[in-house]
């Protein structure tokens, strides 16, 4: 499916849904609804059919979806969305395909997100890529010689979830740190550190630490040639990039780590052109 062909993209959250209409990897039109993640099944669903019909034409010739949680990507079943507990096990694929009569795509929001990079973003000429969403939790897409790769179970990435300190990864390297350490939420010591507050600056080089374990992970595993930063906390790099780069002189291979390029995402609208990227594939391209 070409990329110059209108394609809907669908970004699910526990609070929001986003919907854009795609076309040569700009959004023409979009919209925006609230979820009540604490609603039945069957509303959210509503929440979201009334957030599409609001942007879909006849134009579209495919949906793609990225959702928080472990998908069935060949059957296209979501299970145990984040934040929304009545999605226990949704047919989104077919429920979608059935409304709209258009072939639907559905994936990991993380795995939306590194396409997106590969399609129209920062990944463009890459074969091995990470992209890490820092956000609310930890979570990460990747792309092996030019293809998407998922694992058995569509839990490939979830490095998040990985046991660390008294925790989880995810605990340390994403939004819950700032909790944690600084008992306020991020975007607070974001908006504190752009004013020039010294212990916010301190907050996010302690961050940037936390993170760079989290890439060294990647590395030890993945190898990749190019790590993308999505989400709201990659807005504040250039106040955490010092400590994770100091982290990452542990690494073993230097030689390796000199050739690494580590990029922010630039890509406006990145979770929905992500979502729509899943209709162009991840195959080798």
């Amino acid at each position: 499916m070409s990329s110059a062909r209108p394609l809907l993209g669908i970004d699910l959250g526990g609070t929001k849904v986003r919907v854009g209409k795609v076309v040569a990897g700009s959004v023409t039109r979009r919209a925006t609804g609230r979820i009540d993640g604490k609603a039945d099944e069957e509303v959210v669903l509503a929440r979201i059919y009334d957030t599409i019909d609001r942007v879909i034409d006849d134009e579209v010739v495919g949906i793609g979806c990225g959702v928080p949680s472990v998908v069935d990507v060949e059957q296209g079943i979501v299970y145990r969305v984040e934040n929304i507990p009545s999605w226990r096990r949704v047919r989104l694929k077919d429920k979608l395909e059935e409304r709209y009569r258009r072939p639907a795509t559905i994936n990991n929001d993380a795995n939306a997100f590194v396409l997106g990079e590969l399609h129209f973003g920062k990944a463009r000429g890459y074969r091995n890529v990470v992209g890490l969403t820092l956000g609310t939790g930890l979570g990460a897409g990747i792309i092996c010689n030019g293809c998407l790769y998922t694992g058995a179970n569509c839990g490939a990435g979830e490095i998040g979830s990985i046991p660390y300190r008294e925790h989880t990864l995810e605990h340390y390297a994403a939004g819950p740190f700032f909790r944690h350490r600084g008992g306020v939420a991020g975007d607070v010591v974001f908006e504190r550190v752009k004013a020039g507050d010294e212990e916010a600056l301190h907050l996010f080089l302690e961050y940037g630490r936390e993170l760079g374990d989290a890439i060294l992970i990647v590395l030890y595993t993945y190898d990749p040639e190019l790590i993308v930063l999505g989400g709201s906390i990659s807005e504040a790099y250039p106040f955490f990039e010092r400590g994770m780069r100091d982290r990452l002189r542990d690494f073993e291979y230097q030689h390796a780590l000199a050739r690494l390029v580590i990029a922010c995402s630039e890509l406006a609208d990145a979770a929905v052109l992500g979502a729509a990227a899943l209709c162009l594939g991840a195959g080798p391209r």
